[in-house]
C-alpha cells in the first residue's frame, strides 16, 4: 500500500507548524490532530485525545511565556515527519548571547485530510534547566518581572516563510483564564484529573 502524497504531508506540516509554533494559536493547533490523538512528551507524560492535549499545551506555554519554537530542519518518510527545533528564550539583557536555546526532536505521524494521528517529543532536559537559570539571571539584571515583558520573539529563522513571523505574539493561552500556568508534571496531573475521572493526588 502506497503512503500519502509527499506534497500533501509537506503542506500539512507547514500549516501545523505555522498555526502552533509561529501564530501560537494552540487551541486551533490542537484541532489539527485526530480526536483520539496519541501524544507523548517524555517529560510531561502520555496524553490521549484533543481535550488533554489542549489543556496541556495552553497551560504549559502559559507557564513559560518567553519560550518560542525555532525551526531547524525536518524530514518526511511516507506518513512520518521528524523535525528538529530550538526552544528559544530571547536574552532581555545586553550581557551575554542574544538568546538561550535548548534543542528538541519530535516525531509526527500523518493521518490524512490535514490531521495528525500522533506525536512524540524529546528535548534536552539538562539544557532546559541550564538555560532557564541563565534566562532568570538575565531577567534579574534587566529588571524584567512581568510575563508580558518576557514575550519577545526577536530571533526567528530567516526561512522558510511558514516558520517565522513579523507580528507581535498573541498566544491562545492569553484568553484561557480557566487554566493556570504550570511547570511541573504533578500540576498537569491535577489539571487532567477531571478529564480522566481520577482524583488529584494529595499535596
Amino acid at each position: 500500500m502506497s503512503g500519502p502524497d509527499r506534497h500533501e504531508v509537506q503542506e500539512a506540516f507547514a500549516h501545523w507548524w505555522r498555526v502552533g509554533n509561529v501564530e501560537e494559536d494552540w487551541s486551533a493547533w490542537t484541532q489539527l490532530f485526530v480526536p483520539n490523538v496519541s501524544y507523548h512528551d517524555y517529560f510531561w507524560g502520555p496524553l490521549r485525545g484533543r481535550s488533554e492535549v489542549d489543556v496541556w499545551i495552553n497551560a504549559v506555554m502559559k507557564g513559560v511565556p518567553e519560550i518560542y519554537t525555532v525551526y531547524d530542519w525536518h524530514v518526511i518518510e511516507a506518513d512520518v515527519v521528524v523535525f528538529h527545533c530550538q526552544n528559544r528564550r530571547d536574552n532581555p539583557d545586553s550581557e551575554g548571547p542574544p538568546y538561550f536555546d535548548f534543542p528538541g526532536l519530535s516525531v509526527l505521524r500523518y493521518a490524512g485530510d490535514g490531521l495528525w494521528a500522533s506525536e512524540e517529543d524529546y528535548w534536552d532536559r539538562d539544557g532546559a534547566r541550564r538555560t532557564s537559570a541563565q534566562y532568570a539571571a538575565a531577567c534579574a539584571r534587566a529588571g524584567v518581572t512581568e510575563p508580558a515583558q518576557r514575550m519577545t520573539r526577536r530571533a526567528w529563522p530567516d526561512h522558510p516563510d511558514w516558520a517565522r513571523s513579523e507580528h507581535p505574539p498573541a498566544p491562545s493561552w492569553l484568553a484561557r483564564a480557566d487554566l493556570p500556568p504550570i511547570t511541573r508534571p504533578s500540576e498537569l496531573t491535577a489539571l487532567l484529573a477531571p478529564l480522566r475521572g481520577t482524583a488529584p493526588a494529595a499535596r
